[in-house]
This record gives structure tokens, sequence and C-alpha cells, in this order.
């Protein structure tokens, strides 16, 4: 669509309602047009090979697709097909006109109940997660099966995707994905498939390739009075004809995307539950790295349309990095032995950052001292104590009581065969020693991650962090040279050591890790 029909569509008497604004959104196949109270779907007329839009009477029988199919899960929301007509001024959905193109009118949903803003805010329940895969569970019992929807769970279909996938994304190797990591989970995947086609047999004769929804992930969801999941694949039944446990797959990498992998086992405990598929597991991790390959993919290619501002391209290929590392990260997970990291370094060393990057690629449970330290104390993680060095929370003994409490929940973690990471200060040989010789005692990998970095640069940290509201961490400038002074640097004797400078981007010191833990190359 040229730019001066666009901005036509931009004119609120444009619309056949009235409204005050309109704001236009795109994806890499669609423009949205966002008024008061609805929502005016277009489709881009683009040929990606897995969809092909380019024609007008594609255009209008993928937007009747959609409401049909969208319909099964959120009924009341789509309304129905309109016509974009060609007015004077440009195109309008109102009046006469020659119909230029087609577009899905939908009811707009309340944004501040969408999924992934209040997983933001920390205003989703566990009970509210529940009623999400209850949802699903019941979509998928009552879903289309049968021999033709059946033939899309063999090994061959299966195959076809990913070989697609990995030939779309060729082109983004060293611009939103290493060449590397490209070839370890291609490697890994075909592995997988050769061997395990007795699983995806069994899934297709137990009848759990069935007609699903195929994009499930957190922004498609809207928590109002009930759940109301939306934006189904339409354009392609191969990628909805699927197995049910590749469709959840799609909710629970999200999950992890958005560093809310606490709710998965709520999800799957329901999910379960409603539906008596205790096999669904066993594919689940093979999927969700399909899943967010996919999401990579499809961030990679807005980098490519000029329709989309700059500033998004630019954010699209930052969430296709994250994506394209988490689908690593999945696959360095299979071959990760019971593990407990923990971090060593001065404030302002990056300590935080490394241990939060490892911890998502890895899929680790984390605990920091800050959150234990002021858990302890019933102090607000957002509010400051600004005690003096050694004093306060910070004196001799609630540092040995908050060191107890990061033992404590460490041996918890690894008695029940988790690995985990420690994000403290570590400034003491003694306390080093005592979790090196509870690893030992679980039989547990022990690994010393030791952060530093110029201190120029630790400063320009600390100085910025204490002018945020809300940060967790009380280090600051005044403080840093007598914890420098006390600091007894850890040694190789101590266990797996390793060096980052965290002047480096945290995710080049993430590979330095993987690469001295000799997981980077995912056989």
């Amino acid at each position: 669509m040229d730019q001066r029909l666009l901005k036509s569509l931009l004119m609120p008497d444009a619309y056949p309602e009235p409204t005050k604004s309109v704001r236009l959104l795109q994806t890499h196949v669609s423009f949205l047009f966002i008024t008061d109270n609805y929502v005016y779907k277009i489709k881009k007329p683009v040929d990606l090979g897995f969809l092909n839009f380019t024609s007008f009477d594609r255009r209008r029988f993928y937007c009747n697709e959609e409401v049909r199919l969208n319909r099964r899960l959120c009924p009341e929301i789509y309304l129905g097909v309109v016509e974009v007509l060609e007015s004077a001024s440009g195109a309008t959905f109102r009046g006469e006109g020659k119909v230029i193109d087609y577009a899905v009118k939908m009811k707009r949903l309340p944004e501040e109940r969408m999924l992934d803003r209040m997983l933001a805010e920390g205003k989703v329940s566990a009970s509210d997660i529940r009623k999400i895969a209850r949802t699903i569970a019941e979509f998928h019992l009552n879903a289309e099966r049968g021999r033709t929807i059946s033939r899309y769970g063999s090994i061959t279909a299966i195959r076809r995707n990913w070989e697609e996938n990995f030939r779309q994304i060729g082109e983004f190797v060293n611009i939103s994905l290493a060449k590397k990591d490209l070839h370890m989970i291609t490697l890994w995947v075909e592995t997988f498939m050769a061997r395990n086609q007795a699983l995806f047999a069994e899934r297709v004769s137990r009848g759990f390739i069935r007609d699903c929804d195929g994009d499930i992930h957190l922004e498609n969801i809207c928590l109002t009075s009930h759940v109301c999941i939306f934006d189904c694949i339409e354009f392609n039944t191969r990628f909805r004809y699927t197995d049910t446990s590749a469709d959840i797959a799609f909710f629970l990498m999200d999950l992890d995307y958005h560093d809310k992998k606490e709710f998965s086992d709520v999800f799957l405990d329901e999910y379960i539950k409603a539906t008596g598929d205790r096999e669904v597991l066993r594919p689940l991790d093979f999927y969700k790295i399909y899943r967010a390959v996919v999401r990579g993919k499809v961030e990679s290619l807005k980098m490519l349309d000029p329709d989309i501002p700059s500033a998004d391209r630019d954010n699209a290929k930052e969430k296709a990095r994250r994506y394209f590392r988490l689908a690593r990260g999945y696959v360095i997970r299979q071959k990760l032995p019971k593990s407990l990291f923990i971090t060593c370094g001065l404030m302002g060393s990056g300590k935080s950052a490394t241990a939060s990057a490892l911890a998502f690629e890895l899929g680790m449970e984390i605990t920091a001292s800050d959150a234990v330290r002021k858990e302890l104390a019933k102090i607000p993680t957002d509010k400051r104590s600004l005690d003096a060095y050694g004093a306060g929370i910070y004196s001799t003994a609630f540092n040995e009581a908050t060191y107890r409490e990061l033992l404590s929940r460490t041996e918890k973690a690894l008695k029940a065969g988790r690995s985990i990471i420690v994000d403290a200060t570590f400034r003491r040989n003694e306390d080093r020693a005592r979790f090196a010789s509870l690893a030992a005692r679980y039989a547990a990998f022990f690994c010393i991650l030791h952060t530093s970095c110029p201190d120029k640069l630790a400063r320009e940290r600390l100085d910025s962090r204490i002018r945020k509201a809300g940060e967790l961490s009380d280090g600051r400038w005044e403080l840093f040279h007598r914890q420098k002074d006390e600091f007894e640097p850890p040694g190789t004797s101590e266990g797996k050591l390793i060096y980052l400078d965290t002047s480096r981007s945290t995710p080049d010191n993430i590979d330095d890790i993987l690469n001295a833990m000799e997981f980077a190359d995912g056989t």
C-alpha cells in the first residue's frame, strides 16, 4: 500500500464510526489501524514463501479465513471482513467507491489486559495461568482431526518446516544469528528427528495432530472477563495442522523469553490434568526450539520491511537475537550437567547482568544476595538502604545471615536436581569454599564467574544506578574502594574459574562462558 493511501487511513473521517484518533501498527505481513473502539487489519501484498498475499483474491480469501478461524477462540472480537474503498482523498472504509482491498474488522481489546503487559507489570496470578491452560486444553480437545490433518505430524512434514526455517534464516547469519549457533541448532534438530521417529509416529497414531491455533504467544492473549486468544495462523494449514505439544510450546517458550518460566509448571499441570495427555512433555523441548527459531525469523523479517520505522526495525533485531539465543540455550540445556555457578566481583563489575543473561539462556534458577538481604531485613526491594560500609544490613553478622540463606536456597535447588546461579560479591575465599563444598556434596559442577571492569566504568555504573528509582542494589562509589581493599581474588584451585571482562558486551561474555564450558558445539 502506497504512502498516500496509508496516510489517508490515518484520518478519523475514513472510518464509519466516530473516533478521535487513529494509530498505525505494523507487523511483517499486516497494517493495523487502531481507532478508539475497533481495529482494521489489512494484509500486506507480500510473498514470504510460507505465505502469499500478493493478489487481491488471496488477500480477500485469507481475510475471511482469519475471521472464520479466530472465531473458534475469540468469537465476539472478530466482526467480519470489510472493503477498503477508493475515494478522492485516498482510501476509506466508509461511503462508496472502487474496492481496492479488504480488511479484517475487530473489536479493540483493552491493551492493559494483554498478557505480555500484565506479566511485565506483575499482575498475572497462577489462577490466570490455569485459566489459560484450561481454555487451550478445551480448544485442543475439540479441535478438528483426521487423516488429512494427521499427515502434518509425519517426520517428513516436520522436516520440511525445519528445512524451510533454516533456509530462510540463513540470510540473517551474522546479523541476528551467529553462524555457529545456526550450525548447533541444525545439528541438534537433525539428530533429534533421527533418534525419535517412533515418538512422532506415536503422536500421530494417538490423534494429537489437530487443527490448532499455531500462534499462541503472550501478545496474542487478552485477559478480560474470559480468556481471549486471537490472531491464529490462517495463511498456511501446515503451520496450523500440528501437534498439540507444538501449540503449547509457543506459549511456554514465550514465558521463558519474558523471564516468566515460573508459570510453566502451573500451566502444564493444569493442561495435562484437563487433557490427560501426559506424553505431551516428550517432544516439548523440540517444539520450544522450533518456536524460538520461528519467532527469531519473524522478527528478523521485520528488518527487511522498508515500511516499518527504523527504530522498530532496530528493536526487532534485538528481539530476534534474543529468540535465537534462547533457541541455542534450549539445545545447550540438553547436555548441561547439574551445576552451581557463583558470581564473584566488586560492586559495579557486572555480576547481576552476567548472572541474569546466563540464567535466561540456560533456564537456570537464580538467587541474588541483594534481594535475599532485603528480604531478611523486611525492606522492600525497591527501597534503598544507605548504611555505611560494614554497618546495618551490611554488617558482618548480616552478611553471614545473607550467605547462610543463599546457601540454604542453593542446597534446596541442588537436592531437587536443579542447577542454580548465585549472584553475590563472594569477596571472601571462605564463602566461596562453602558453596564449592555444597556442590561437591551433591555431585554438581561448580564454576566461579569472576567479573571485572575498569574502575572508571564501575563508577559510571554505580553513579547511574544510584540515580534510578527502584534499583535493587545499594552499591555506591564511596564504598567501592573499601570493598576493593578487602576483596580476596579467587584462584584456579577453588574450582572452574572463568574471568570475564564486563567492559565487553554481555552476549560476548555469555559466549565466553559457554565456550569455556565446552557447550558451544551442541552435540
